[in-house]
């Protein structure tokens, strides 16, 4: 989950949730551009997190406050497995995204790690075989998940409140086309992406966020019964490729970015 500290303890989005908002950004892509398979991607994009069961446990870091994902070890592959195994039921192209992007993350402990290396390399095989099956080209399944990595970015940057300020700009990554797409926020509040990559002039995109006011729990039990009972807000943001535009970029008034 995205942990995010505000005044009154702490903001939680679950992966699902984000995950969902990427896809969400994603929708609106330039349909001119937008890669094949389109709806499979989407559903990938909105799948590629359901490794997260923050309700099952095991959330709490060290100092007994919610975890954060990149506070996280990660040390059993064996739910990138299962992952990849459940993506199959959706099809071979949205379980190749699903591997690629599995791949995309663990690729910085290949060196660190023999059982890391021996899932990069039993994953790179089975994505030429879905890539031969399908008879889609490295370079068409390349592009196809760099969309899907743009998405994800866009995401966790508003989900992990990264948007700067005084219209500096920020990177989101290369898109599908190899082009570096930036995210700048205007006085107004409004979102502009440059180059302007949608099919829409301007669009909303959402995602639900749970507020905790407890600030450290004793174990997992205490942590998911305050989840569930938590208050719970929609974030909202407004995406427009004009500067003039009226729109607020986020409605969640309690958040304070300087306490991060």
């Amino acid at each position: 989950m995205i942990v995010n500290p505000i005044k009154e303890g702490w903001e939680v989005i679950y992966h699902r949730a984000h995950a969902l908002l990427a896809a969400q950004i994603g929708g609106p892509w330039m349909a001119a551009t937008r890669p094949d398979r389109w709806v499979e991607i989407l559903a990938a994009i909105s799948a590629h997190d359901d490794l997260a069961e923050e309700w099952e446990g095991g959330q709490l870091n060290d100092a007994g406050a919610p975890m954060d994902f990149r506070q996280s070890k990660g040390d059993s592959l064996e739910p990138l497995y299962a992952l990849v195994e459940s993506a199959l039921y959706r099809g071979r192209w949205v379980a190749m995204l699903t591997s690629m992007h599995l791949c995309f993350i663990s690729e910085p402990s290949r060196a660190q790690d023999a059982k890391v290396a021996r899932f990069l390399d039993e994953q790179s095989e089975l994505q030429k075989d879905w890539r031969k099956a399908l008879k889609v080209s490295k370079k068409e399944a390349e592009a196809a998940y760099a969309f899907m990595q743009w998405c994800d970015r866009f995401s966790l940057i508003l989900a992990m409140r990264q948007i700067p300020m005084r219209e500096r700009a920020l990177e989101i990554s290369k898109g599908p086309d190899g082009v570096r797409y930036d995210l700048l926020q205007h006085p107004d509040g409004t979102l502009t992406v440059t180059p302007w990559p949608f099919q829409d002039a301007a669009f909303v995109v959402r995602c639900e966020a749970t507020y905790l006011t407890q600030l450290s729990f004793k174990n997992d039990a205490e942590l998911v019964k305050a989840l569930k009972g938590a208050e719970v807000r929609e974030l909202i943001w407004h995406i427009g490729k004009r500067a003039e535009s009226n729109t607020v970029a986020i409605t969640d008034e309690s958040y304070e970015p300087d306490k991060l």
